[in-house]
């Protein structure tokens, strides 16, 4: 009797999570679909509502519109060489600096570790980073992407706690052998760090990928230095400037004319930037969510 009251209870708690899961998924979910249902809706229509997991009126109108840009793939060459450039520079000196404040031989350990958290909490304004990006001749080139991103406060933490956890008797050991700080950064840390700096490699590629702010700062004059997420962004504040009231948009849906709108753009915009971070992610999975455990897991 008592088994069967136990088993009965355990089909209770079972079908409740699974119930419970499946809500959660359905409602994480819903607002990737719709906005892929959107983007293959036609524009006006789509403003009449009501579109939820399949489109009423298929077509590939918004894709082609955007996609039929030429500036587009020259953008998102410029956006690849960004995500690509600001990673490798980024988890490599995101490491050497983190490493650098994990030595408690290092005599100005605390003051920068207090300064790099400051940084967090305080920056100079937009008017005196654009003076200070000048004068360095940052503005009106590439590199203006790069170099000012290539060190985060947030990540320097987030790396120097995690080596802060791993055994010292590691590093004792190498220096024993007769091995060297940047042989022992080589070998040891960075392939014992593989987990963290994949979280930061993934937290640099999306920033550094969906960026756009910085080229209206720094470069709007220079199409041939125009990421995709700006193209884009020109795009849909193009749709909404020409956009025409409801009632038009509606008379001209009656009438079957092909029309972007602001939303129908925004909703394509959106997959079309997030596909290439979906396709890299599942490769970093394993090691994103590595890191974000072990890392709190103390011994």
């Amino acid at each position: 009797m008592l088994l069967k009251r136990r088993s009965l209870e355990d089909i209770l708690l079972d079908t409740f999570v699974y119930v419970s899961l499946i809500f959660l998924i359905i409602v994480t979910l819903y607002p990737f679909l719709n906005t892929i249902a959107v983007s293959f809706n036609e524009g006006l229509d789509s403003i009449k509502g009501g579109i939820y997991l399949w489109p009423r009126k298929f077509t590939t109108f918004n894709y082609r519109s955007l996609l039929g840009r030429q500036q587009i793939y020259h953008a998102a060459w410029i956006s690849l060489m960004r995500t690509v450039l600001s990673v490798v520079f980024g988890v490599l000196s995101t490491a050497i600096v983190a490493y650098t404040l994990s030595r408690k031989e290092f005599i100005f350990r605390k003051f920068i570790s207090v300064l790099v958290i400051v940084t967090m909490y305080i920056n100079g304004g937009l008017i005196p980073t654009y003076f200070v990006y000048r004068a360095y001749g940052l503005t009106g080139s590439f590199w203006v992407y790069v170099w000012p991103a290539i060190l985060h406060a947030f990540n320097v933490i987030i790396v120097r706690t995690y080596i802060e956890g791993l055994p010292d008797s590691l590093i004792e050991s190498a220096r024993i052998d007769g091995a060297g700080e940047i042989r022992i950064f080589l070998r040891i840390i960075i392939p014992l760090c593989m987990p963290v700096l994949a979280v930061v490699a993934l937290f640099t590629a999306v920033a550094a990928w969906n960026a756009w702010f910085d080229v209206f700062l720094y470069n709007p004059s220079s199409p041939k230095l125009s990421t995709l997420a700006y193209e884009l962004q020109k795009v849909l504040q193009s749709a909404q400037a020409m956009s025409a009231s409801m009632e038009q948009a509606m008379s001209r849906a009656a009438a079957g004319t092909g029309e972007v709108t602001p939303r129908a753009i925004r909703a394509t915009m959106t997959v079309i930037v997030t596909v290439p971070i979906a396709v890299v992610y599942p490769f970093l999975q394993k090691y994103f969510v590595h890191g974000l455990t072990l890392g709190g897991v103390k011994e």
